[in-house]
């Protein structure tokens, strides 16, 4: 496989903090909550967890993929003023599909270099509110023509260049690797198990931010703010892990016939926010949450798009003289079982290394917020086990894959 690809490191970049909302199944307590709003919450609560001046943010960094609201255009700039962050300081919008989130710690690294001091990143997704869109009728309707009003969520998992939607790609992958539908269905009980174990001991804690009713309030400027459903007055935790065992996945149908993907070790899809503070480590006046090393974006095939973390993965490792035993810990995006066992297969990877939390088959992938997740829970998860290194990886829609290795400030050997 080849090494291609855009490989960038980093000195002296530390992420400070990061923090997330809950992720909420589709239709749930948060789906009528604008993503700006979810993105303004997490955006506010990072600075005052880390005691930082919201003055003393320079740049502001946020994703989000779907217009999920009117002032849609406008996510990067509301997120960051309704943040407190200065006026002067400018947005910017981000979108690498699912390495969004990923692409905003780049982007920020990148800054750094430049003059930058502290960039706040957001990303943010309302699933829920995807519309149902119309891109043919601003002309009006023919008589007799077709009405091509369409489902975006639905329609844009996909790729019009192979004729392939992503569960499809997933299912080549499958037979690439000769994964049979046993194993995928196995993979994603032991997601399910992991994840509904690591939320009993309470292991995303630290990261999650309680969501309930609120106004934000901006000086000179129209309120805006969350107002969740009756009868919710707050929501605490993850809303997708359940109990689940393998015969129940077995019984489900996949989605392809002769393929191996169903719903059931599929992603989740879900709504919810996350960010992250970016600023120099010598400028850190506390112990930061993670060093950011260095990223690496590839990539590859569209009808084996689920693959791109392998060669991501390859290319972190050989550009900054590691090799995969120095990693202490893996997060890949699990976008579909037969994917992450694909690349686990391609990269002969320690499997006890891998999603040990569990992943999005169990938690839910909210597209532009999930690398986000991966990056902070990668980082509790490396102090927590005194390890030192840790990759935190995904496959993008369309043929990509990215990758973001950190490093443990507290490490001891």
């Amino acid at each position: 496989m080849s090494s291609a690809g855009q490989y960038s490191a980093f000195v002296d970049v530390a992420i400070f903090d990061a923090v997330r909302t809950p992720w909420v199944d589709l239709g749930g307590a948060l789906a009528q909550v604008s993503p700006i709003d979810l993105g303004i919450k997490v955006g506010r609560e990072v600075l005052a967890r880390a005691g930082i001046d919201p003055l003393a943010v320079d740049s502001v960094l946020a994703g989000s993929m779907a217009q999920a609201s009117f002032d849609a255009y406008l996510l990067p700039r509301h997120i960051g003023l309704y943040s407190g962050v200065a006026q002067t300081v400018p947005a910017l919008g981000v979108q690498r599909i699912c390495a969004t989130g990923f692409e905003l710690l780049r982007q920020a690294a990148e800054q750094l270099r430049d003059g930058v001091q502290l960039a706040l990143c957001v990303a943010s997704e309302s699933m829920s509110r995807n519309p149902i869109a119309a891109y043919t009728h601003r002309d009006g309707f023919r008589l007799g023509g077709g009405v091509q009003f369409k489902d975006f969520l639905w329609e844009a998992l996909y790729d019009p260049a192979p004729g392939l939607d992503m569960i499809a790609t997933a299912d080549n992958l499958a037979r690439r690797y000769d994964l049979c539908r046993e194993a995928v269905d196995r993979y994603a009980c032991d997601s399910h198990q992991r994840a509904l174990q690591a939320q009993r001991e309470g292991a995303w804690c630290e990261e999650i931010v309680p969501i309930d009713n609120q106004v934000f309030e901006l000086e000179g400027y129209q309120p805006r703010g969350i107002k969740l459903p009756r009868r919710t007055s707050i929501v605490t935790q993850d809303s997708h892990p359940r109990p689940t065992d393998f015969s129940a996945l077995s019984r489900l149908r996949a989605l392809h016939v002769g393929g191996v993907q169903t719903a059931g070790n599929s992603c989740a899809v879900v709504d919810g926010a996350a960010a992250a503070l970016v600023g120099r480590g010598s400028a850190c006046t506390r112990r930061p949450l993670a060093r950011l090393l260095a990223s690496a974006v590839v990539g590859v095939a569209p009808e084996f798009m689920g693959i791109g973390p392998a060669p991501a993965i390859r290319l972190l490792l050989q550009r900054s003289g590691l090799s995969l035993d120095d990693i202490g810990r893996f997060e890949i995006n699990e976008a579909q079982a037969a994917q992450v066992l694909a690349v686990a297969q391609e990269l002969e990877l320690d499997q006890t290394r891998l999603n040990v939390q569990g992943g999005s088959l169990a938690v839910g992938h909210p597209l532009a917020a999930t690398g986000l997740r991966l990056v902070m829970t990668l980082a509790r998860q490396l102090r927590q086990h005194n390890l030192r290194y840790g990759i935190a990886a995904a496959c993008v829609g369309g043929g990509q894959g990215m990758a973001l290795l950190i490093e443990n400030p507290t490490y001891h050997s």
